[in-house]
Parts: C-alpha cells; sequence; structure tokens
C-alpha cells in the first residue's frame, strides 16, 4: 500500500512506498524537496507537517530536536509515512529536468591548492552529459558501499571545455577535496589516488542553487572547502549576466586555507558587482595578515546589521552555517526562507545519534 504526500502551497504530491522516505520518493517522482546530507544530521530538509503521520529514522538532535517534532515539524530525508500526509514546504521545485544518474569518471588531473585541499578533475561520459544547477552536489560510491559527497565548483556551462588542440571537449566536473585525517577516501586522495584512475560517482543532487528569479542583493558566505559550491554560483553569475550586487565572505583558520583567493581577485576585476571580504580566525604572526579576523559569520553582522532585503547563500562547516541561519534570522531579520544552504556534514558529523 503507498500513501500520498501533497507539498502545499503547491499542491504537487506523489506517492511513498511502505518503508521509503519522502525524500527518496520525491527525487524518485522529480519532486524537488530541500535537502542537504540526506542522513539526519544537517536539518536542512525540516518542514513543517500539516496532517498525516510520520515515523522518524535514526536522526541528530540538531537536526530535528523533540520540541519541534512535538510541533509538528518532520525530516524528510528520515521520515517515512505511515498514512497520507500534507507538508508545507515553499522550496518544492522541478527536479524532472536533472535526472540522478549513476556513471564512472576518470580521474583527469589532481593539484594540491593548499597543504590539506585537492583539486580533482573528473571526466565524465562524453555521451550521457551531467546537468546540474550550480550549486548541487555529486557522490562517489565506494566499492563497500559508503558514500562521499562533494559539490561541483564548477559552473555547468564550463562542464564541456574543448581540449587546447582542438577538437570535442570532454565533461569535465571540478571538486574540491579536504584531507580528513583517518577518512578512508580522502586518505586515499591524497596518498594513493592517480590520474586515470575510475570511480563511479551518482548525481546531482542536492536543492543549493541560485535563485535567479529574486532580484535581491546576496551575501554568499564560505567556509574552507564550503567556497567549491559558491566559486561555481559566481561563475554560473557571470556566464548569465546576472548583475545583482553580490558580497563575498569567505572564512579560513589561517589564510592560505583561502586557497583560490587570487581566483576571486580576478573576478572582481570583471564583475563590478561582486565584492570580496577574506576572514581568517586564527593567523600567527607569521603570517603576515592584517584583513578581517575572527569568525566569518559575525564578519556579515558586522557589516550587514539589517539583513531583512537579502538573500544569504552559505556554505560550510556545520557550525558556521548553523550559527549565521540562527543569528541573520533572529539578530538580522534575515527572512527565514531567504537563507538557502549547504552544510559540508562529516562522516563524524553523520554519526546518528537517537532522535
Amino acid at each position: 500500500m503507498t500513501y500520498q504526500v501533497t507539498v502545499e502551497p503547491s499542491g504537487r504530491s506523489f506517492e511513498a512506498e511502505p518503508g521509503e522516505a519522502m525524500l527518496a520518493a520525491g527525487i524518485r517522482q522529480g519532486i524537488g524537496l530541500p535537502y542537504g546530507c540526506k542522513d539526519g544530521a544537517c536539518g536542512s530538509c525540516k518542514c513543517k507537517k500539516l496532517s498525516g503521520t510520520v515515523a522518524h529514522g535514526p536522526h541528530q538532535d540538531k537536526a530535528l530536536s523533540a520540541e519541534e517534532e512535538a510541533q509538528g515539524y518532520v525530516l524528510t530525508c528520515c521520515g517515512v509515512a505511515q498514512s497520507d500526509v500534507v507538508l508545507e514546504s515553499r522550496q518544492v521545485t522541478h527536479a524532472g529536468a536533472f535526472p540522478i544518474r549513476k556513471m564512472p569518471a576518470r580521474v583527469a588531473s589532481l593539484e594540491r591548492k593548499s597543504h590539506d585541499v585537492m583539486s580533482i578533475r573528473l571526466q565524465l561520459p562524453a555521451n550521457d552529459v551531467m546537468q546540474y544547477h550550480a550549486g548541487q552536489y555529486i557522490e562517489f560510491l565506494l566499492r563497500d558501499g559508503a558514500r562521499r559527497s562533494y559539490s561541483m565548483a564548477n559552473a555547468p556551462h564550463l562542464l564541456v571545455q574543448a581540449p587546447a588542440g582542438g577538437g570535442a571537449g570532454a565533461p569535465i566536473v571540478e571538486l574540491h577535496v579536504r584531507h580528513m585525517p583517518g577518512g578512508k577516501f580522502t586518505d586515499h586522495v591524497f596518498s594513493a589516488m592517480k590520474e586515470k584512475e575510475i570511480l563511479r560517482v551518482e548525481g546531482p543532487y542536492g536543492s543549493f542553487h541560485l535563485r535567479d528569479d529574486s532580484p535581491k542583493p546576496m551575501i554568499l558566505l564560505a567556509s574552507g572547502t564550503g567556497f567549491a559550491p559558491i566559486k561555481a554560483i559566481v561563475e554560473h553569475m557571470q556566464f548569465m549576466g546576472i548583475t545583482r550586487e553580490a558580497t563575498l565572505y569567505w572564512g579560513g583558520r589561517r589564510p592560505e586555507d583561502l586557497y583560490m583567493d587570487s581566483w576571486i581577485k580576478e573576478r572582481l576585476a570583471e564583475m563590478p558587482h561582486l565584492h570580496y571580504v577574506p576572514v581568517i580566525s586564527n593567523a600567527l604572526a607569521e603570517d603576515g595578515w592584517n584583513g578581517r579576523t575572527g569568525f566569518v559569520h559575525k564578519a556579515v553582522l558586522e557589516d550587514f546589521p539589517d539583513l531583512s532585503g537579502y538573500q544569504v547563500y552559505a556554505c560550510g562547516a556545520p557550525i558556521v552555517v548553523d550559527s549565521a541561519r540562527h543569528e541573520y534570522v533572529a539578530q538580522a531579520r534575515l527572512p527565514e526562507e531567504e537563507f538557502f544552504a549547504d552544510s559540508f556534514t562529516s562522516e563524524a558529523d553523520k554519526a546518528h545519534t537517537p532522535g
């Protein structure tokens, strides 16, 4: 027996199989609900249940507290319909134009951007070009069944690039991978991965992307490798001729963590509506840093105490994204529906706790 899940205010609906998470059912049928980690860790998929019964699988309290659940909120990534359900979600998009695909990918190049960040360029099959929104991510399918998620760092129009020698271009996707010592995937990336290695990937995933239909000025907030999807969004803006005011705040512990600082400065010369504020939290005397210091999300509040007329796009460590979401809404009057985020949950972050 299947259950019908209806999403308001759009009125669109889909069927959920017994035991199937509502998010998975929606994605399968081309209904794009908001989500991030798909593991009950980030809370990006949280929405209000207007009617029906939902049973939750394991999730973290920070994603959905007992109090929120009592108020009728659900996580669609681990919430299973036990009856027909009506949800309230204003971010429903039609994902049918960008089907999720599994495909082989060949490592085209590896480039160290800093001591702990590697840029991987993957060559995808030429006969099955993947469509995606700037800001979305793909997952590596590891041999033991585990998955690892990384955002595309290049805009979709840069997916196919003509080779220097002419001829047909190969689809290339760029990813930024931070080394997590002891991590079975990133240890391999930084120690044993070679060019021409074949991997399996699946995507695109994620509901994080630029809302092109808004005229509002934007804050682009990145910590660490959260810069990757922000870079793709900046490229998309430049390609599409989007001239909304945008201020990019990029935070790191040390200056070297801003591993593509020069790339941003080149964009500034070409995009007069783009502004850039690098922020360092743990600079040492030897760094010679004389720019902004402290927490990157706090720098935004210092410069923009009133965010009521803005959109915010935030990517990076969960603590940065969660703090920004809470403080911008509570202190700077940012409308909650104008905060878009991709929280980079690590495997440690995803460790399930009963919720």
